[in-house]
């Protein structure tokens, strides 16, 4: 097992792979619009805009005005991505994604850019690790956080034939396929099984999918722990026949999110696992209830376990080859 390496290209930002689709649809389809709030650079829509001005509204930095006027076009029956970093879509306009939009039901296509740490130093302002939390308490919205390329581009591709409200999260970072198997399809409620394992089951969304799987191939060739990797890119509806596998195959389960860990992807499966009387070894790793530390991605990644290392380590805990205590990592 080997990740895709693109012949030797890193791979490409997720909500770079979003509009690059986006775009290619909307040329097809005058029935989809964008609506942006002063966010068509950092989503990547400057090309989109040019080449399709008829079909995007920029509402600026009104982030409710983007949500309320999204709700309006797809009433109407337009195909509406409405895109604004999610740390704002998600926070100021809350009210109306759960009035205009789920309460509604209107197909909103929600897009939230730069999601997680993405936005790095710019600080907890700009974090969104909330996002999940709120809209998974928020009745009629699928959530979905794609891994890769592929994910990204299937899950665009779907969001336009999804008459249901949705949101979308993507990050910044450039990302690898994470596998080349045609047989792992991509599917709206379905995880992805990455690769197979017997011992233990890592399951994680968007952007820590990638450093998952590192530490899954680096817990098989350097100690012999068989891991499953499982890309669970919608949590909700979350795929409970699939977890139910994954609690009855494995001998413990590990969560891994870009998200607080109140809330989100680990306190969804631990809830179902728990209520259907399933007692394994679980472990929710993601940011800590608390303001995060000042870095980049990488670096407050690093500190809070989301790495390549920090998921090894957790692991290795249960097999007793690491220390209870080993788990931060401090930023130099």
């Amino acid at each position: 097992m080997a990740i895709a390496e693109n012949n030797g290209v890193k791979g490409r930002a997720n909500q770079e792979v979003f509009s690059s689709v986006l775009q290619q649809l909307a040329e097809e389809d005058r029935n989809i619009i964008a609506v942006t709030s002063d966010s068509r650079g950092s989503g990547k829509l400057v090309g989109f805009g040019q080449k399709l001005p008829e079909q995007i509204v920029e509402v600026g930095i009104a982030e409710q005005n983007l949500v309320g006027v999204a709700a309006g076009l797809a009433s109407t029956g337009k195909k509406v991505f409405a895109v604004s970093p999610a740390c704002f879509l998600t926070a100021r306009a809350l009210e109306q994604i759960k009035n205009d939009v789920a309460y509604s039901d209107n197909p909103v296509k929600l897009i939230g850019i730069s999601a997680g740490v993405s936005y790095g130093a710019l600080g907890t302002t700009h974090h969104s690790l909330h996002d999940f939390a709120v809209l998974r308490a928020i009745n009629n919205i699928t959530i979905v956080a794609p891994a890769d390329a592929f994910e990204t581009e299937a899950a665009v591709r779907q969001a336009l034939h999804h008459n249901q409200p949705l949101y979308l999260r993507f990050g910044k970072k450039a990302l690898p396929l994470l596998t080349e198997n045609p047989d792992i399809g991509f599917e709206f409620g379905k995880g992805r099984v990455i690769k197979k394992g017997k011992e233990v089951a890592i399951i994680a969304n968007g952007e820590t999918v990638h450093p998952a799987l590192l530490a899954a191939l680096k817990l098989e060739q350097e100690f012999g722990i068989s891991v499953t990797v499982v890309s669970m890119h919608t949590i909700k509806p979350l795929d409970v026949d699939l977890l139910a596998q994954l609690a009855e195959e494995s001998n413990a389960i590990l969560t891994v999110e870009e998200h607080m860990i109140n809330g989100g992807l680990g306190e969804a499966c631990a809830s179902f696992l728990l209520q259907k009387g399933y007692k394994k070894p679980f472990k929710i790793m993601g940011i800590p209830d608390e303001y995060t530390v000042t870095g980049s991605q990488i670096e407050i990644f690093k500190h809070y376990g989301i790495s390549e290392d920090g998921i090894a380590i957790e692991v290795k805990k249960w097999f007793q080859l690491a220390n209870e205590d080993q788990y931060y990592v401090d930023i130099k």
